[in-house]
């Protein structure tokens, strides 16, 4: 079994490589986005970028979390308002608020001071989904690795703001424990998603691909386990996984589901 890498590699990504091959899997670095003849790999663990030029070529399935997911999740686990919507509506906001895309980096996630500033339609399609954030303050935020319904690895990545690398606090897998128990029939079995303390009680950050994320100082090798369920073949996926594919870039966007 091979897992491809994209041309550049993050401190983070070298550590999934080397967690691949410890494990006995064979690693293939592309020099571009283009796959050469020949290559054959089942799994992938890139940026969205890479990943939807290759990933369709090679026959990979890549999980993520429906584009409305946090806007459907309750207020009890959000503690702020959370639209998804497409950005087209969203150029009509007159107030300020934290806007990102859903799946991806396309849409720079920052606290817009209204929607006269988001990148317009000769930028990017008028479809694109977007999320709508209040803007909250966060005062410690983790990344918690989740594998069939479980919190199998993680780390502290920020405090205020600002980077600070630690280890998985007992309050934060209690919180990702109670997520998982609410919601985790909403997500795929493999995801990672960020969690964090805001005005005094524990909010969700966001979901992100386990395929595209970084590892802070999780171990790599329970993280290697959350990314092999992530992507794989596209022929093994699971009926229990089936909603959650990732639409390839340049296909038409799901359209967004406006929270109630």
């Amino acid at each position: 079994m091979t897992l491809v890498l994209p041309p550049r590699l993050t401190a983070s990504a070298e550590l999934v490589r080397d967690a691949a091959r410890h494990r006995g899997l064979r690693t293939v670095q592309l020099p571009t986005f283009a796959v050469p003849d020949g290559v054959r790999a089942q799994y992938v663990h890139a940026g969205p970028g890479f990943a939807d030029a290759v990933a369709p070529v090679l026959g990979i399935a890549l999980l993520q979390a429906p584009a409305d997911w946090l806007a459907r999740l309750p207020r009890e686990f959000t503690r702020r308002e959370i639209l998804a919507m497409p950005i087209r509506e969203a150029y009509a906001l007159r107030r300020p608020a934290f806007i990102k895309s859903p799946n991806d980096k396309g849409i720079p996630a920052l606290v817009y001071t209204d929607g006269s500033r988001l990148p317009g339609p000769d930028e990017v399609d008028p479809r694109t989904p977007v999320l709508v954030s209040d803007v909250v303050e966060f005062a410690a935020e983790y990344r918690l690795h989740l594998l069939d319904g479980i919190v199998h690895t993680g780390s502290q990545y920020a405090e205020r703001g600002k980077p600070r690398l630690g280890p998985l606090s007992p309050e934060a897998l209690a919180f990702g424990a109670e997520l998982l128990a609410g919601c985790g029939h909403t997500l795929p079995t493999a995801i990672v998603v960020d969690v964090g303390v805001t005005d005094g009680r524990w909010a969700v950050i966001e979901a992100n691909a386990a395929w595209a994320s970084g590892l802070y100082t999780a171990d790599p090798r329970r993280a290697l386990d959350v990314i092999l369920q992530a992507t794989g073949p596209a022929s093994a996926v699971t009926a229990r996984n089936r909603p959650y594919l990732r639409t390839p870039a340049g296909s038409p966007p799901r359209p967004a589901v406006h929270a109630p």
